[in-house]
């Protein structure tokens, strides 16, 4: 089956483990050691939320969305709880309206991934100090969150520079991202929303079948921004033919590019719960 679909029916119908169990959440802990300026300094850091009377459990990394210009670090409510950490991530956004005055007005697409894989390497590197196993370590996010998770999974270069394989992730599982070059990097270059480019800025230029498992989730083709089902498509279609054995396709038929996020949590965890299970067996 080319791809996966769900209906409001079957998602709400779709079970979630509640674990009793206690969490804390410690914030805002910087993921840098060194800054450029102020601005870096702020929004480098994270917050992770874990289990404190459980071992070896898995962590999601979580990248917010809003299109590299907004937003902010967050813990989704769909997966507290869930016998899981989970670490929200901030990084630097790109100055939307090119406001030559703003604090931000110099940060690039790129300084977003280059935050992006020196946060994920900080997790893979001090997991373990709060229980968490380094081998289960799934990355995700929403939009422009899917977007990074994409990039530095893919792009092996990101996290090397932090000394770290991005091989060693369990999973990638974008909800929603963009996999050609991203819209703000191409209005940058003075490039509209409706002119689709692929170059180095793109999930889609390093397309490998050695990447970890992929997760693809994307709301209905008829409601989603712009071509996204169709950008994860054919990111889906060119893994299977390079010969990657694990990636997936889902189309949550009903969602929209904003209310997909709710479902594909059920789709995450259950990946992750399915993984547990087959590994104690």
């Amino acid at each position: 089956m080319r791809t996966k679909f769900y209906c409001i029916l079957v998602l709400l119908a779709c079970s979630i483990v509640l674990h009793a169990q206690n969490y804390k959440w410690e914030k805002a802990i910087p993921y840098r050691t060194e800054y450029k300026n102020s601005y870096m300094k702020q929004k480098c850091v994270l917050d992770v939320y874990y289990p404190t009377d459980k071992k070896d459990f898995p962590t999601v990394v979580w990248f917010h969305g809003g299109g590299l210009t907004v937003g902010d670090r967050e813990i989704p409510r769909e997966l507290r709880e869930q016998g899981i950490a989970v670490v929200g991530v901030s990084y630097r956004l790109c100055a939307g309206n090119k406001d030559p005055k703003a604090i931000n007005a110099d940060v690039t697409t790129d300084d977003a991934v280059d935050d992006a894989a020196a946060a994920a390497a900080w997790v893979m590197e001090n997991i373990a100090r709060y229980g968490g196993n380094p081998s289960k370590i799934y990355l995700s996010g929403h939009s422009a969150g899917g977007y990074l998770v994409s990039m530095i999974g893919l792009d092996k270069s990101r996290l090397a520079k932090y000394g770290v394989d991005a091989d060693s992730f369990a999973a990638l599982i974008p909800f929603s991202g963009q996999a050609i070059t991203h819209f703000q990097n191409r209005r940058d270059r003075g490039i509209s929303d409706y002119q689709p480019l692929i170059d180095e800025h793109a999930p889609l230029f390093y397309v490998r079948k050695d990447c970890p498992p992929v997760i693809l989730i994307c709301g209905d083709r008829e409601r989603e921004m712009l071509g996204r089902y169709e950008e994860n498509a054919y990111l889906w279609r060119m893994l299977k033919i390079i010969g990657h054995p694990d990636v997936h396709l889902y189309e949550l038929q009903g969602f929209d590019h904003g209310t997909m996020s709710h479902p594909a949590h059920s789709i995450l965890l259950e990946y992750i719960h399915n993984r547990e299970k087959a590994a104690v067996k």
